[in-house]
Formats: structure tokens, sequence, C-alpha cells
């Protein structure tokens, strides 16, 4: 008796489409024969995980699979199904060859185009083409934002793939089948984190240190920014922390780079130092809380 394939994919029968799509790809996954090489049985499942995908994730397959159903047994003799002399076919394309050959129309047709049409009603199909592959791929930050290109093994090949600059955290990069040999795979960018810059759509942030003389007088410091240049700017008199001095066009497809000012107070002083701090307190009284909203 042929299997069911809403039991393949591990699915109910009430499974929404995106539920089916979900348990396809989780399972294709794990027994693409890429990641199984001369795995016999992982090339079994995965041409069951094809044929039963192929057919539920099309509509109008579905509503014809759950009509007729497995009611027979390719194999042996008993009842036909929808009509077919010796029962169920074995996987969905024999099924829906034999339906179609019933019904007017191409197993080509049937798929969307995943199987091509051979000569003739009679003459001979192709079988589909392996289905996509989705799996993740780490993205180093400068890549992500400044564009480039990675290095992935797919089959024993060693695929270049271009990274576009600016690419966004979830972003999907296709690998078409004519540079895999086997099928299309996707890869969803995983990006990583930069030891000092941060990302805001295409603006750069970096946290700059900077002394409590420097915040109170002003001065210039020497910054990094993302394309490995230095530049020296200046720290205007009375920078508050937090607040931003913006390098134009520094950051990414022509956004900006901003500096956010960390203010670093030290942690000891001697006792001069204590009196001349207690002496500019007495000398520009300040209440910083003043504007807060509890007040």
């Amino acid at each position: 008796m042929a299997k069911d394939f809403y039991e393949i994919l591990g699915v109910s029968r009430s499974a929404s489409q995106e539920e089916i799509k979900k348990a396809y790809r989780k399972l294709a996954g794990k027994y693409h024969p890429d990641r199984n090489p001369g795995d016999k049985e992982a090339e079994a499942k995965f041409k069951e995980l094809s044929s039963a995908h192929d057919v539920l994730s099309d509509p109008a397959l579905k509503e014809k699979y759950d009509r007729y159903g497995h009611t027979g047994d390719a194999a042996g003799p008993g009842p036909s199904a929808a009509g077919f002399p010796g029962g169920q076919p074995a996987d969905a394309e024999e099924f829906f060859r034999n339906f179609g050959s019933a019904e007017g129309f191409d197993l080509g047709d049937l798929l969307g185009g995943a199987a091509k049409r051979g000569r003739g009603r009679s003459g001979p199909r192709s079988r589909p083409q392996a289905p996509d592959v989705e799996t993740d791929i780490d993205v180093p930050f400068n890549t992500a934002t400044l564009g480039g290109s990675i290095s992935i093994s797919v089959g024993g090949r060693t695929i270049e793939v271009k990274v576009p600059a600016g690419i966004d955290d979830g972003k999907k990069l296709r690998v078409p089948a004519s540079a895999t040999g086997s099928s299309d795979v996707y890869l969803k960018v995983k990006i990583a984190p930069h030891p000092y810059f941060r990302r805001e759509g295409n603006d750069i942030l970096l946290d700059l240190p900077i002394s409590v003389p420097e915040a109170m007088l002003g001065a210039k410091v020497d910054v990094p920014t993302l394309d490995g240049s230095t530049l020296t700017v200046k720290v205007p008199g009375g920078t508050s922390s937090g607040s931003r001095l913006r390098l134009r066009g520094k950051g990414i497809n022509g956004g900006d780079q901003y500096l956010v000012f960390k203010i670093a107070v030290p942690t000891t002083f001697d006792e001069r130092t204590k009196e001349l701090l207690e002496e500019f307190a007495e000398l520009n009284p300040h209440d910083v809380r003043a504007g807060a909203p509890w007040h």
C-alpha cells in the first residue's frame, strides 16, 4: 500500500499551505542527497518527500488527491483508484501521469513546469527537478554592509556567492540550480556582529568614549570608519553623554555614520582634583535633573 502523502510530511489533512511548506523544507534539508551522499535510504526518503510536496503544495492537485486518496495497492489487484486499473500508483508522478491520461492534461502542466512535456501525449516525460533547498549562512558584518562575496560548498563544488552591499539580516540569496548542479539553494543571511560598529538601517553607529575635560572643553579625536579609513573629528565643547555627531555619507549606500558620545568618568582621583571639582561645583551651580520628566 502506498504511503499517505500527509503521513510522509508529518502533517494533518487540515494543514495549511504554510505548514506543508515548512514541514517539507525541514525534512528535505535533512534528507537531501547533497547532505547524504551515497545514502540510498535518504535518497528514497527524499523522493517520497518530493512526491508528497509536489502534490500537496499545489491546491488543484491537493484537491484531487484529497478526493481520491490512496484507495488501492499499486502492485496488486483490487478496486481501482480514481478509475485506474490495478489501484493507486506508487508515487506522485505515476499517479498524475495516469490522471492526465484519464482527464486530458499533462504532468508538466500539473507540476507547473517542474516536469517538461515529452513528445506527444504518450511520449516520455522527465521527472520533476530537485526541489529548492534553504539553509542559513553566516555573513561577516563588513561583507554585508560594503558588499562582496562568500564561498559555499554544495555537492562537492565550491561556489562564490555575491553579497550585495547593505543586505539586511534575514534576507535570502539564491544560488541557481545551474550553479549547484542539482537544485536552487536559498541562503538565509545571518549577519555576524561587528566588534564596535552597529547598524540602524543604512546608518552606522560607533560609541565614542571621551573624557570629562574633552566633553567640557572640546577636543579633536581620531575615529575609524566603515571603509577602514580614519578621520579626525572635532568634539564640540559642552558635549553631553549620549549626544551624536554625524559623519555624512560614511554609512551604507549613502547613509551616514554617527558617533555616539560616552563620557568616561575616572573612578579614582587625588585630593587636589577633588578640591578643584568642589570649587567648580560652587562656581557653576547646575541642576542637571531640572528637565527630567519626573520633575
